[in-house]
Protein backbone atom coordinates (compact mmCIF):
# COMPACT_ATOMS: atom_id res chain seq x y z
CA UNK A 1 0.00 0.00 0.00
CA UNK A 2 0.88 3.38 -0.83
CA UNK A 3 -0.59 6.27 1.27
CA UNK A 4 0.01 10.32 0.52
CA UNK A 5 0.00 12.46 3.96
CA UNK A 6 -1.18 15.85 2.38
CA UNK A 7 -0.98 17.59 5.21
CA UNK A 8 1.96 17.65 7.22
CA UNK A 9 4.08 20.09 9.15
CA UNK A 10 7.83 19.19 9.45
CA UNK A 11 8.98 22.83 10.72
CA UNK A 12 9.24 21.69 14.31
CA UNK A 13 11.39 18.43 13.06
CA UNK A 14 13.42 20.11 11.01
CA UNK A 15 14.92 22.26 13.61
CA UNK A 16 15.18 19.16 15.22
CA UNK A 17 17.26 18.05 12.58
CA UNK A 18 14.84 14.86 12.74
CA UNK A 19 13.50 15.17 9.17
CA UNK A 20 15.68 12.08 7.85
CA UNK A 21 14.39 9.51 10.65
CA UNK A 22 10.77 10.65 10.40
CA UNK A 23 10.99 10.40 6.56
CA UNK A 24 12.31 6.92 6.94
CA UNK A 25 9.46 5.72 9.69
CA UNK A 26 7.02 6.83 6.56
CA UNK A 27 8.64 5.02 4.29
CA UNK A 28 8.88 1.86 6.42
CA UNK A 29 4.83 2.42 7.22
CA UNK A 30 4.12 2.65 3.10
CA UNK A 31 3.89 6.66 3.18
CA UNK A 32 5.34 7.30 -0.24
CA UNK A 33 4.19 10.98 -0.65
CA UNK A 34 3.78 14.24 1.85
CA UNK A 35 2.97 17.52 1.71
CA UNK A 36 5.16 19.67 3.72
CA UNK A 37 2.78 23.18 4.68
CA UNK A 38 3.95 26.20 5.11
CA UNK A 39 1.69 29.51 6.59
CA UNK A 40 4.01 31.10 7.86
CA UNK A 41 7.50 32.79 6.18
CA UNK A 42 9.42 30.46 8.06
CA UNK A 43 7.36 27.60 7.69
CA UNK A 44 7.22 28.46 3.79
CA UNK A 45 10.69 28.51 3.49
CA UNK A 46 11.24 25.43 5.31
CA UNK A 47 8.65 23.61 3.16
CA UNK A 48 10.39 24.07 0.24
CA UNK A 49 13.32 23.60 1.17
CA UNK A 50 12.92 20.14 2.52
CA UNK A 51 10.50 19.53 -0.73
CA UNK A 52 13.76 20.38 -2.71
CA UNK A 53 15.70 18.27 -0.87
CA UNK A 54 13.46 15.10 -1.50
CA UNK A 55 12.13 14.93 -4.95
CA UNK A 56 9.37 12.78 -5.45
CA UNK A 57 8.56 12.20 -1.70
CA UNK A 58 7.73 15.37 -0.91
CA UNK A 59 6.24 18.66 -2.02
CA UNK A 60 5.11 21.81 -0.58
CA UNK A 61 2.52 24.25 0.33
CA UNK A 62 3.23 27.89 1.08
CA UNK A 63 0.75 30.84 1.69
CA UNK A 64 -0.40 32.67 5.08
CA UNK A 65 -2.60 31.26 7.89
CA UNK A 66 -5.15 33.49 9.69
CA UNK A 67 -2.84 33.89 12.72
CA UNK A 68 -0.78 36.01 10.11
CA UNK A 69 -4.11 37.95 9.69
CA UNK A 70 -2.69 40.74 11.78
CA UNK A 71 0.73 41.12 11.07
CA UNK A 72 2.29 44.07 8.80
CA UNK A 73 3.05 42.95 5.22
CA UNK A 74 4.64 44.88 2.87
CA UNK A 75 5.06 44.54 -1.25
CA UNK A 76 8.43 42.95 -0.64
CA UNK A 77 6.88 40.15 1.51
CA UNK A 78 4.31 39.73 -1.13
CA UNK A 79 6.42 39.53 -4.15
CA UNK A 80 8.68 36.97 -2.60
CA UNK A 81 5.92 34.67 -1.61
CA UNK A 82 4.57 34.93 -4.70
CA UNK A 83 8.26 34.31 -6.22
CA UNK A 84 7.92 31.04 -3.53
CA UNK A 85 4.28 30.40 -5.11
CA UNK A 86 5.66 29.71 -8.42
CA UNK A 87 8.28 27.59 -7.22
CA UNK A 88 7.98 24.06 -9.02
CA UNK A 89 8.39 22.33 -5.45
CA UNK A 90 5.35 23.89 -4.56
CA UNK A 91 2.04 22.04 -5.77
CA UNK A 92 -0.55 24.36 -3.37
CA UNK A 93 -1.26 27.60 -1.62
CA UNK A 94 -1.45 27.22 2.08
CA UNK A 95 -2.28 26.71 4.66
CA UNK A 96 -5.10 29.46 4.43
CA UNK A 97 -8.45 30.02 5.82
CA UNK A 98 -10.68 31.32 8.94
CA UNK A 99 -10.61 30.40 12.65
CA UNK A 100 -13.47 32.26 14.60
CA UNK A 101 -12.95 29.93 17.41
CA UNK A 102 -10.50 31.43 19.40
CA UNK A 103 -9.77 34.48 17.12
CA UNK A 104 -13.16 35.93 16.37
CA UNK A 105 -11.96 39.61 17.10
CA UNK A 106 -9.50 39.43 13.87
CA UNK A 107 -11.88 37.91 11.64
CA UNK A 108 -12.29 40.99 9.23
CA UNK A 109 -8.20 40.60 8.97
CA UNK A 110 -8.51 37.02 8.64
CA UNK A 111 -10.87 37.56 6.06
CA UNK A 112 -8.49 40.09 4.15
CA UNK A 113 -5.75 37.68 4.65
CA UNK A 114 -8.15 34.68 3.22
CA UNK A 115 -8.91 36.77 0.02
CA UNK A 116 -5.61 37.96 -0.42
CA UNK A 117 -4.12 34.23 -0.39
CA UNK A 118 -7.09 33.01 -2.73
CA UNK A 119 -5.47 36.15 -5.01
CA UNK A 120 -2.55 34.23 -4.98
CA UNK A 121 -4.09 31.06 -5.60
CA UNK A 122 -5.32 32.46 -8.97
CA UNK A 123 -2.35 33.78 -10.11
CA UNK A 124 -0.53 30.96 -9.42
CA UNK A 125 -2.87 28.48 -10.94
CA UNK A 126 -2.52 26.30 -7.86
CA UNK A 127 -5.08 24.75 -5.36
CA UNK A 128 -5.82 26.10 -2.26
CA UNK A 129 -5.46 24.35 1.04
CA UNK A 130 -8.05 25.84 3.88
CA UNK A 131 -8.98 25.91 7.76
CA UNK A 132 -11.97 26.72 8.48
CA UNK A 133 -13.23 26.95 12.23
CA UNK A 134 -16.55 28.07 13.22
CA UNK A 135 -16.56 29.79 10.55
CA UNK A 136 -18.64 27.82 7.93
CA UNK A 137 -20.40 30.60 6.72
CA UNK A 138 -17.88 33.23 5.59
CA UNK A 139 -15.81 30.38 4.37
CA UNK A 140 -18.70 28.77 1.64
CA UNK A 141 -18.80 32.55 0.69
CA UNK A 142 -15.36 33.51 -0.34
CA UNK A 143 -14.56 30.14 -1.84
CA UNK A 144 -17.77 30.13 -3.92
CA UNK A 145 -16.40 33.16 -5.82
CA UNK A 146 -13.23 31.47 -5.74
CA UNK A 147 -14.65 28.48 -7.38
CA UNK A 148 -15.81 30.72 -9.51
CA UNK A 149 -12.61 32.04 -10.84
CA UNK A 150 -11.10 28.99 -10.73
CA UNK A 151 -13.25 27.64 -13.53
CA UNK A 152 -13.02 30.56 -15.51
CA UNK A 153 -9.20 30.47 -15.21
CA UNK A 154 -8.80 27.51 -16.53
CA UNK A 155 -11.15 27.08 -19.38
CA UNK A 156 -9.42 30.22 -20.89
CA UNK A 157 -6.20 28.63 -20.68
CA UNK A 158 -7.15 25.03 -21.00
CA UNK A 159 -5.72 24.57 -24.38
CA UNK A 160 -3.11 26.72 -24.30
CA UNK A 161 0.30 24.67 -23.96
CA UNK A 162 2.18 28.02 -23.54
CA UNK A 163 -0.23 29.31 -20.52
CA UNK A 164 -1.28 26.31 -19.10
CA UNK A 165 1.11 25.42 -15.23
CA UNK A 166 1.66 21.94 -16.26
CA UNK A 167 1.66 20.64 -19.46
CA UNK A 168 -0.03 16.97 -20.31
CA UNK A 169 -2.24 17.08 -17.06
CA UNK A 170 -5.73 17.63 -19.44
CA UNK A 171 -4.74 15.62 -22.24
CA UNK A 172 -7.25 12.45 -23.07
CA UNK A 173 -4.22 10.14 -21.46
CA UNK A 174 -3.91 11.79 -18.17
CA UNK A 175 -5.40 9.70 -15.28
CA UNK A 176 -8.09 11.75 -14.36
CA UNK A 177 -9.73 9.18 -11.48
CA UNK A 178 -11.98 7.80 -14.00
CA UNK A 179 -13.70 10.95 -15.31
CA UNK A 180 -14.39 10.05 -19.07
CA UNK A 181 -12.27 11.47 -22.01
CA UNK A 182 -15.16 13.62 -23.08
CA UNK A 183 -14.27 15.37 -19.33
CA UNK A 184 -10.78 15.80 -20.26
CA UNK A 185 -10.57 19.31 -20.46
CA UNK A 186 -12.43 19.75 -17.31
CA UNK A 187 -10.71 22.37 -14.29
CA UNK A 188 -8.61 20.80 -11.66
CA UNK A 189 -9.63 20.37 -8.62
CA UNK A 190 -9.93 23.81 -6.80
CA UNK A 191 -8.56 23.22 -3.42
CA UNK A 192 -9.34 20.84 0.03
CA UNK A 193 -10.55 21.80 3.23
CA UNK A 194 -8.17 20.10 5.36
CA UNK A 195 -8.67 19.05 8.91
CA UNK A 196 -12.26 18.78 7.87
CA UNK A 197 -14.38 18.59 11.53
CA UNK A 198 -17.77 20.35 10.29
CA UNK A 199 -21.20 18.79 9.87
CA UNK A 200 -22.98 17.24 6.50
CA UNK A 201 -24.19 20.08 5.31
CA UNK A 202 -20.73 21.80 5.25
CA UNK A 203 -19.32 19.02 3.37
CA UNK A 204 -21.88 19.16 1.06
CA UNK A 205 -21.96 22.43 -0.06
CA UNK A 206 -18.28 22.16 -0.25
CA UNK A 207 -17.90 19.50 -2.49
CA UNK A 208 -20.60 20.80 -4.80
CA UNK A 209 -18.24 23.62 -5.07
CA UNK A 210 -15.55 20.72 -5.95
CA UNK A 211 -13.55 20.65 -3.19
CA UNK A 212 -11.72 18.25 -1.49
CA UNK A 213 -12.34 17.20 2.15
CA UNK A 214 -9.61 15.41 4.41
CA UNK A 215 -9.92 13.80 7.37
CA UNK A 216 -7.38 13.83 10.31
CA UNK A 217 -6.40 11.50 13.69
CA UNK A 218 -9.58 13.03 14.68
CA UNK A 219 -11.39 10.53 12.77
CA UNK A 220 -9.74 7.64 15.07
CA UNK A 221 -11.12 9.40 18.39
CA UNK A 222 -13.70 7.59 20.65
CA UNK A 223 -15.78 10.72 20.36
CA UNK A 224 -15.70 11.05 16.51
CA UNK A 225 -18.90 9.03 15.81
CA UNK A 226 -20.78 11.87 13.84
CA UNK A 227 -17.69 13.00 12.06
CA UNK A 228 -17.03 9.17 10.90
CA UNK A 229 -20.54 9.40 9.92
CA UNK A 230 -19.83 12.64 7.96
CA UNK A 231 -17.12 10.85 6.22
CA UNK A 232 -19.23 7.98 5.06
CA UNK A 233 -20.66 9.69 2.69
CA UNK A 234 -18.08 12.12 1.08
CA UNK A 235 -18.06 10.95 -2.34
CA UNK A 236 -14.94 9.02 -3.27
CA UNK A 237 -13.50 10.82 -5.50
CA UNK A 238 -12.89 14.41 -3.39
CA UNK A 239 -11.46 12.34 -0.12
CA UNK A 240 -8.30 13.05 1.50
CA UNK A 241 -6.46 11.63 4.74
CA UNK A 242 -3.80 13.41 6.57
CA UNK A 243 -2.04 13.79 9.84
CA UNK A 244 -1.89 17.53 10.33
CA UNK A 245 1.55 16.68 12.18
CA UNK A 246 2.85 17.41 14.54
CA UNK A 247 -1.07 17.64 15.89
CA UNK A 248 -3.95 15.57 16.40
CA UNK A 249 -2.25 11.74 16.46
CA UNK A 250 -4.47 9.58 15.26
CA UNK A 251 -5.08 5.94 17.68
CA UNK A 252 -3.11 3.77 18.92
CA UNK A 253 -1.07 6.47 19.20
CA UNK A 254 -2.49 9.27 21.70
CA UNK A 255 -0.12 10.91 23.43
CA UNK A 256 2.98 10.49 21.07
CA UNK A 257 3.89 13.21 18.57
CA UNK A 258 1.95 12.82 15.33
CA UNK A 259 4.41 12.70 12.27
CA UNK A 260 3.42 10.88 8.85
CA UNK A 261 4.38 7.61 9.73
CA UNK A 262 0.47 7.72 11.35
CA UNK A 263 -1.31 8.55 8.42
CA UNK A 264 -1.93 5.27 7.31
CA UNK A 265 -3.65 4.55 10.49
CA UNK A 266 -6.15 7.33 10.01
CA UNK A 267 -6.62 5.75 6.73
CA UNK A 268 -6.98 2.26 7.87
CA UNK A 269 -10.23 3.63 10.20
CA UNK A 270 -11.41 5.46 7.08
CA UNK A 271 -11.42 1.84 5.75
CA UNK A 272 -13.40 0.92 7.78
CA UNK A 273 -15.88 3.26 8.17
CA UNK A 274 -16.49 3.17 4.50
CA UNK A 275 -16.48 -0.64 4.08
CA UNK A 276 -13.61 -0.79 2.18
CA UNK A 277 -10.19 -2.63 2.23
CA UNK A 278 -7.40 -0.36 3.51
CA UNK A 279 -5.58 -1.14 0.09
CA UNK A 280 -8.64 0.37 -1.94
CA UNK A 281 -8.42 3.56 0.79
CA UNK A 282 -5.00 4.07 0.28
CA UNK A 283 -4.95 3.79 -4.09
CA UNK A 284 -8.08 5.85 -3.86
CA UNK A 285 -6.85 8.83 -1.32
CA UNK A 286 -3.28 8.94 -3.15
CA UNK A 287 -5.22 8.95 -6.65
CA UNK A 288 -6.55 11.49 -5.25
CA UNK A 289 -3.70 13.44 -3.93
CA UNK A 290 -2.16 13.79 -7.22
CA UNK A 291 -4.63 14.84 -8.98
CA UNK A 292 -5.97 18.18 -6.23
CA UNK A 293 -1.99 18.75 -6.79
CA UNK A 294 -1.70 18.02 -10.59
CA UNK A 295 0.93 15.28 -10.50
CA UNK A 296 1.42 13.62 -13.15
CA UNK A 297 3.67 10.76 -11.75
Amino acid sequence: MHWFDTHAHLDGFAAEGRVPEILARAAAAGVTRICAVGGTPAGNDCAVQLARQHPGHLHAAVGLDRDQAERPRDAEASAALAELAADSAVVAIGETGLDYYYSADTAPAQRALFQDMLALALRARKPVIVHSRYADADTIAMLTDFSTAWKKLFHSVEKSEKTFPYRGKNEPNFPHCGKPAENAFAPPPPGVLHCFTGDADFAAELAALGFFISFSGIVTFNNADPLRAVARDVPAEQLLVETDCPYLTPKPFRGRVNEPAYVAHVGERMAEVRGVPAADMAALTTANARRLFQLEK
